[in-house]
């Protein structure tokens, strides 16, 4: 919305939408939070802590639960700000925090001087400080207004069309976030059956993905953003060509990061366990079947990403569940259970979920219904 608004050149409506978001997110926060507080021993019982760490991990989520207001605060901030593309800003402070976390995470773990080591929870306690310190800065930046967004406290308040507008378009991004999160939760579940030995190949196949996985999302966010300006000014024909190029750049870039790891394969997974040559096996067989689908992942996140900045993120969240629900998890399923293929199935299904997602994102792009989602301004 803000990214619309920014290029249609309707300052009022930047601000005014972002006061809105700040505020919605604060009362979700704290509502989330509590839930969290008070959920901690039986979500803890439910995802199988043992009595050994169950008292630990209880003391880490009921602290860390009081920092989501902190976090979901900071995350509001980063998005307003990528939708107006003022992104630098945002990695300076991400750098601070980082750096300050080294700091706090030993002091409260283990103590030193007046300070008590607390354990567990007090990399739990050094997140929530790091988390209050980032939303801090975020939120003086937007009251102070001298970055491209002003938020006020009188727009912070109910307004049915604005509500209505953030919902339609944050629910289905969240519907999306929450069943990718769940479909890798049932991968390692379907993974953990095969053994200890396949559980590490895929963990860390799973890293060498997180790592692609982050110049994706980059290129996703930077294109969301662009896009979504260019509809707001009216120039279609330039948010497809921004589409185009996005997309363009994250297949042919990730499908040559994709060749060099899967050349490096073996080192790489040597570098994580060196001395299980069994693990290094698989762990490689998977980075080498999968490797070559990463410029397909891009062009899905880069797709995803122009959807959503023309306000048609239920495209998105469709794509997803079809990515990971309709064709990864079942295939993985079927070619681990019922052929000869074993384990090896589950490496199989991750390109060949990449390539049918890509196909039907890119082909739906090309239709260009995307174009015709032409977002609503008030005055």
């Amino acid at each position: 919305m803000v990214s619309q608004y920014k290029g249609a050149e309707n300052q009022k409506m930047v601000d005014f939408s972002s006061s809105q978001s700040v505020f919605l997110i604060f009362i979700i926060s704290i509502l989330l939070a509590v839930i969290s507080y008070y959920s901690a021993g039986p979500l803890m019982n439910i995802i199988g802590a043992g009595p050994e760490i169950y008292q630990e991990s209880v003391d880490y989520f009921k602290v860390s639960s009081l920092g989501f207001v902190f976090l979901f605060l900071f995350f509001i901030f980063q998005s307003l700000m990528r939708g107006i593309g003022n992104v630098m800003l945002l990695v300076y402070i991400v750098l601070f925090t980082v750096f300050l976390n080294l700091i706090l995470d030993p002091l409260f773990i283990y103590g030193y001087g007046a300070i008590p080591g607390y354990g567990v929870a007090g990399a739990a306690i050094a997140s929530v400080i790091t988390q209050g310190l980032s939303a801090a800065i975020g939120l003086f930046i937007l009251f102070r207004g001298k970055s491209g967004i002003k938020i006020s406290l009188a727009a912070m308040r109910i307004d049915p069309g604005n509500l209505k507008r953030t919902m339609n378009l944050g629910l289905p991004a969240s519907i999306e976030q929450s069943t990718r999160a769940l479909g890798m939760a049932m991968m390692v579940i379907l993974v953990t059956s095969f053994g200890s030995d396949v559980v590490a190949a895929y963990g860390i196949g799973a890293r060498i993905l997180s790592f692609v996985i982050i110049p994706a999302l980059g290129f996703a966010i930077a294109t969301t953003s662009l896009v979504g300006q260019n509809i707001g000014a009216r120039k279609i024909k330039r948010a497809e060509k921004v589409a185009n190029l996005s997309n363009k750049i994250a297949f042919y870039g990730l499908t040559g990061i994709g060749i060099i790891l899967f050349i490096f394969a073996e080192p790489l997974t040597a570098f994580f366990i060196p001395n299980d040559p069994d693990v290094i096996r698989d762990g490689a067989l998977f980075i080498k079947i999968m490797a070559p689908s990463f410029g397909l992942l891009g062009v899905q996140q880069v797709t995803n990403g122009t959807f959503n900045g023309a306000g048609f993120t239920k495209a998105s969240m469709l794509i997803s569940i079809l990515n990971l629900w309709i064709v990864r998890f079942p295939l993985a399923y079927i070619l681990s259970n019922n052929t000869s293929l074993g384990y090896e199935g589950i490496w199989w299904s991750f390109p060949i979920s990449n390539l049918i997602a890509a196909v039907a994102a890119f082909t739906y792009f090309k239709m260009g219904y995307w174009k015709k989602r032409v977002f609503k301004y008030r005055s």
